[in-house]
């Protein structure tokens, strides 16, 4: 197949890249490199990388178009909401627009659980209330509906995955506050103490890139449409991620708006296409953990820099 990759550089696209070339399929890869690397990347002649914004104009004709790009991180998001917007909304209407108008035959949106927001039903089946709490949640939501929007109206056959708490090799860090995965090896990496929110007791469904990635593979080779989560299934405390670790951990206060649990309910994904979670998370840490040092030149965090970083966080998720 012809695949397109926006944020094909990145994290969770890189590992996609891999697994489609693997397959044999060609791929092209759209990604303006503001978190993602070229290193990333292999060198392979099936891959075609533009350099380029999702906003702008763009010409594509392929198969399977995975939407990935755009911003993430929460902070960020409640500082320039309006950023937030642009990119993770009108970048995807504007992936939408040229799945259409390129012959794409499958759209593969890769959508956020945190749209689920403190959701009290757990494990949160994907027809529970949605409700975003933050600016990056609320795009992530509204880039949804409108590739849902287009699935109903112009006949795009969509499946939107929402994806829970990925995390693997390569996993993303930047001079944004970040999830709790990149933060730890960064900071195990450096010999500092991890940071653990509030009492470390608070759980989430950590699912490993490998199985994210199968996930998307196997919406994409199908032909079911609409709304799926992608979860591990399991919900590890915070305590329990630091004894993996095992390194020092100090504690900070704990934010607004953070769920105490986030765990997916994947029983719709698994018997549409006998999709199922394969690495354990004890085995997932190990494999990072086995590889700390490409986290020895990330971004620190420390008490004081997390309570700087967050400060907006507190300020506005506080009611």
């Amino acid at each position: 197949m012809r695949c397109l990759v926006t944020g094909g550089a990145g994290f969770l696209g890189s590992h996609l890249v891999e697994r489609l070339l693997a397959d044999g399929h060609d791929v092209t890869v759209l990604d303006d490199f503001s978190t993602g690397h070229l290193s990333n990347l292999p060198s392979h002649r099936r891959v075609t990388v533009w350099n380029d914004d999702i906003r702008s104009p763009w010409d594509y004709e392929g198969d399977w178009l995975f939407h990935l790009a755009g911003k993430a991180d929460i902070v960020p998001s409640i500082e320039s909401p309006s950023v937030y917007h642009t990119v993770n909304v009108n970048g995807t209407v504007s992936a939408l627009q040229q799945a259409l108008m390129g012959g794409v035959t499958r759209f593969i949106y890769a959508a956020s659980s945190s749209c689920y927001g403190d959701h009290p039903v757990v494990p949160t089946p994907e027809d529970a209330p949605l409700s975003p709490r933050y600016p990056y949640a609320l795009t992530k939501m509204v880039a949804e509906e409108y590739a849902l929007h287009w699935m109903q109206v112009y006949g795009l056959p969509v499946v939107s995955l929402r994806l829970f708490n990925v995390y693997g090799q390569r996993h993303r860090t930047s001079g944004a506050y970040g999830a709790v995965m990149g933060v730890f090896l960064a900071q195990k990496a450096n010999g500092k103490p991890l940071t653990v929110v509030g009492d470390g007791m608070q759980r989430r469904d950590f699912t490993h890139v490998s199985d994210v990635v199968e996930a998307m593979v196997k919406a994409a080779e199908s032909d079911v449409t609409g709304v799926f989560n992608v979860g591990s299934g399991t919900a590890p405390s915070i305590n329990e991620l630091v004894e993996l670790f095992d390194a020092p951990a100090v504690h900070i206060p704990k934010r607004p708006g953070e769920p105490d649990v986030t765990l997916a309910d994947i029983r719709k994904i698994q018997d549409a296409l006998g999709w199922v979670p394969r690495l354990r998370f004890v085995d997932g840490v190990r494999d990072l953990l086995a590889h700390l040092e490409e986290w020895k030149t990330a971004p620190i965090w420390t008490p004081d820099t997390i309570a700087a970083q967050t400060a907006a966080w507190h300020r506005y998720l506080a009611s």
